[in-house]
């Protein structure tokens, strides 16, 4: 056992780390070319003499963080490579994935490159996840001992909080235990992650992780949210519909949410369907040619709402004029076989034209909703995998 101190005049017991928990420290950088030297410097001086390691640069720069990277690491102590993306795929959270795919060590810290998440730190997440034998460490501001200093402003405070309190109201069950999941900043163990069923997108991939692939022991360490070294963030509005977007389709991955999903959207067709409706009839259209032209309006809005929301991650097997076509076919027979199922339910089974009419609408909804799965968002064959990007460039330095 090693001591030490994190508070003046309190001591702390520590575990030594084995030689097996070498780390690979993943680190998705964008035009960060200010703060390199200075991460590489801190590293420098908490990690090498704790635990050995080396250190990943996922970089989609497009100024000359590469060529910085490359001079600074010839003062390093440890490897230092560079996998630079020509295609930032799925955003820093496609650069995190690319990382653990690429990683050796049998432990992975997940930090970012702006040296607002202190090196100093990467030991003990690697220690205490030895110590509880767990697949997860994360580094959380909102525990005792840790804070939220560094972020800059009220807004971004807001932000913050506001994000963190709707991801763990949406997944209750899959972040319990998990204080910080917009952190982004932890330890994972190389075992305890399937990289190929992750599918990110925008800066959250703590949160992508947790719900697809989440190990099942998970613990925490506080952490204080330094200042930025140099340059500025990289939120932005356009970041915060990325994240929004993950959410829904994060939210959308059972096929339970994803029929609730899938009604749900249905049922905001009906606003541009109306509106189309009065728009067309006030011109002076027979209503009939009206009411067919109006439901193409609530055909498209929802098909643009399950296109994003529901079936992202699988947009990519077929072409977009395709789905297209598909999911207009089924959506106007629905209104096609509605009216048959109306005559069956009350000439054979008896029913009401209400009862008949509810039961044929909820008929069609879940065959509508079978359909649109199966013959326009068709899954990816078992043991079919993702192909790769050929422009991914990998540098030892």
């Amino acid at each position: 056992m090693s001591q030490e101190s994190t508070v003046p005049g309190e001591v702390v017991e520590t575990a030594e780390i084995p030689e097996p928990g070498a780390v690979t420290i993943v680190v998705p950088t964008f035009n960060e070319s200010a703060n390199v030297r200075q991460l590489l410097r801190q590293i420098t001086e908490a990690v090498p003499a704790r635990v050995p390691c080396e250190v990943l640069f996922v970089d989609d720069s497009t100024d000359d963080t590469p060529e910085v990277i490359e001079k600074a690491a010839q003062d390093c102590p440890f490897p230092v490579t560079v996998l630079h993306r020509e295609e930032p795929v799925g955003g820093l959270g496609g650069a995190v994935v690319e990382g653990l795919k690429a990683a050796t060590s049998d432990w992975i810290v997940v930090m970012d490159g702006d040296c607002q998440h202190p090196p100093s730190l990467v030991p003990d997440l690697v220690a205490t996840g030895e110590r509880a034998n767990a697949g997860l460490v994360v580094a959380s501001r909102y525990i005792k001992g840790g804070s939220r200093a560094g972020l800059a402003g009220s807004y971004r405070v807001a932000v913050s909080r506001g994000a963190t309190w709707l991801t763990k109201a949406l997944f209750p069950r899959r972040l319990h235990g998990i204080s910080d999941p917009m952190s982004g900043f932890f330890a994972i163990r190389r075992s305890a992650v399937t990289a190929e069923v992750l599918q990110p997108l925008g800066y959250k991939i703590l949160l992508e992780l947790a719900v697809r692939s989440r190990p099942r022991t998970v613990t925490e360490v506080p952490f204080v949210f330094q200042d930025r070294f140099a340059g500025e963030s990289k939120s932005t509005a356009q970041e915060g519909l990325r994240f929004l977007r993950h959410l829904a389709g994060l939210r959308a991955a059972s096929p339970v949410a994803r029929m609730i999903g899938f009604g749900l959207i249905g049922l905001t067709g009906f606003v541009p369907n109306l509106l189309g409706l009065w728009a067309l009839t006030a011109v002076g259209m027979h209503y009939v040619p009206a009411e067919i032209l109006a439901n193409q309006l609530g055909v498209a809005w929802n098909f643009v709402l399950i296109e994003h929301l529901l079936f992202r991650e699988r947009r990519r097997h077929r072409r977009w004029w395709d789905r297209a076509g598909r999911f207009a076919l089924l959506a106007n027979a629905d209104l096609v076989l509605r009216i048959p199922l109306i005559a069956v339910f009350v000439h054979q089974l008896h029913l009401g034209v209400l009862s008949a009419t509810a039961l044929a609408l909820v008929t069609t909804f879940v065959l509508r909703f079978v359909a649109t799965e199966a013959l326009v968002y068709l899954p990816r064959r078992a043991g079919e995998k993702p192909e790769r990007d050929g422009r991914t460039a990998r540098r030892a330095v």
